[in-house]
């Protein structure tokens, strides 16, 4: 990628966060930057939020499934 479109990707995906923040969304640079890659690749966005929002209903009872961490390593 040359330069120009690098700080022009940039620059939109600064753009997009920070509309992100004002929505109060709670997606993190690294997450918007992927969902708006997928969308670039013709995923649906509706479709994407839909997934969002499910995993996010999910999150708290994923975190309790999980293993708990061990204390220290042998």
């Amino acid at each position: 990628m040359d330069p120009e479109a690098a700080r022009t990707a940039r620059e939109s995906l600064d753009l997009a966060f920070h509309m992100s923040n004002i929505l109060d969304t709670g997606l993190d640079r690294h997450t918007l930057s992927v969902l708006i890659a997928l969308c670039d690749l013709g995923v649906n966005p509706e479709a994407l939020a839909a997934v969002v929002k499910e995993l996010r209903k999910e999150k708290p009872s994923l975190s309790s499934s999980l293993p708990a961490a061990p204390s220290s390593l042998p």
